[in-house]
């Protein structure tokens, strides 16, 4: 009995250190800002809209740099472009996961062009941003609510904003929208951003490595609270979304392998707010834009002149 109650705790010692082995390991493949092979090398072919936009997005001569203090002690950065008249109204963009405000032309350009102020913030652990975990939009969520109210304090009391986000950042204004936000914030865009970081993860663990989610969701996210302070089922867009009141346009590509296209209805249907939906045929992962540039633009000019 005594042997057999050994051989049974070293079984235990073993199981237990080779999750919090694998934990660490996931910690560090997702949660650790880093370059990701698994989001490839970023070559691709760019569409004649996107290089336009880039060639104006760096040629700006206006541009500056915004800088803040997150709450836990961050130094922030974004860039700063100005409309070319003011009317009163600033668009304020997220970029995704491993990605950063240089990224963002294209929707830049597509504000600018609506006569909007352009804030791109660099969200923490990314681009000129300090920050050594990512919050998959939880974290970022309160530094969202300190640059609406740097856009207040650096333009007008009665400006009006917008947020627009795209996959991770389209997670962190959707998590946004549940906290207390000014009346200034009058829309927000997601385009294709995921229902939870549990959710996300889990789908990933078994696209990229065939593994059920239980127990090394569960074993990461501690691990995640232990190093970055959050739980993976803290940050839920969904939970979130039940507590927006701000009207909301859900964009999502019908071809979306990596935050699947099953979340849309899932985000979609938990806000009573306004709400609209835009289904992109043939759009994969944030393709939505490069898709169909024009009817983009489009279908978010409208949405925003309806809730001005």
């Amino acid at each position: 009995m005594k042997k057999s109650m050994k051989i049974l705790i070293g079984i235990l010692v073993v199981i237990i250190i080779a999750l919090i082995f694998a934990g660490n390991y996931f910690y560090n493949y997702a949660v650790v800002p880093a370059e990701k092979d698994f989001l490839g090398d970023g070559s691709y072919e760019k569409s004649a809209e996107l290089i336009q936009a880039e060639a104006w997005f760096t040629d700006d001569n206006n541009r500056t740099t915004w800088e803040l203090k997150s709450e836990d002690g961050l130094d922030l950065s974004a860039i700063y472009l100005p409309a070319d008249s003011d009317q009163k109204k600033t668009a304020i963009i997220a970029h995704g996961y491993m990605g950063k405000a240089e990224d963002m032309a294209q929707y830049a350009e597509l504000y600018h062009s609506l006569g909007y102020n352009v804030l791109l913030p660099d969200a923490r652990g990314h681009g000129s941003s300090e920050g050594d975990y990512i919050g998959f939009g939880w974290d970022e969520r309160k530094d969202y609510q300190q640059w609406i109210q740097e856009v207040l304090d650096k333009t007008n009391a009665d400006e009006s904003i917008v947020l627009h986000g795209v996959s991770m950042g389209a997670a962190t204004v959707m998590m946004t929208s549940g906290e207390e936000l000014p009346d200034n914030v009058k829309a927000i865009v997601e385009d294709c951003g995921y229902t939870s970081a549990k959710d996300e993860l889990s789908y990933q663990l078994k696209q990229m490595f065939n593994l059920p989610q239980f127990p090394l969701i569960q074993v990461t996210s501690l691990i995640t609270k232990i190093r970055a302070g959050y739980f993976f089922g803290e940050a839920d867009a969904v939970k979130q979304l039940q507590k927006n009141t701000t009207p909301m346009l859900f964009i999502h590509g019908d071809k979306d392998d990596f935050v699947p296209f099953f979340m849309l209805d899932e985000v979609y249907d938990a806000t009573d707010a306004p709400k609209e939906k835009y289904v992109v045929p043939d759009a994969g992962h944030a393709q939505a834009m490069s898709k169909d540039p024009a009817k983009y633009k489009e279908t978010v000019a409208n949405f925003l002149a309806a809730h001005p």
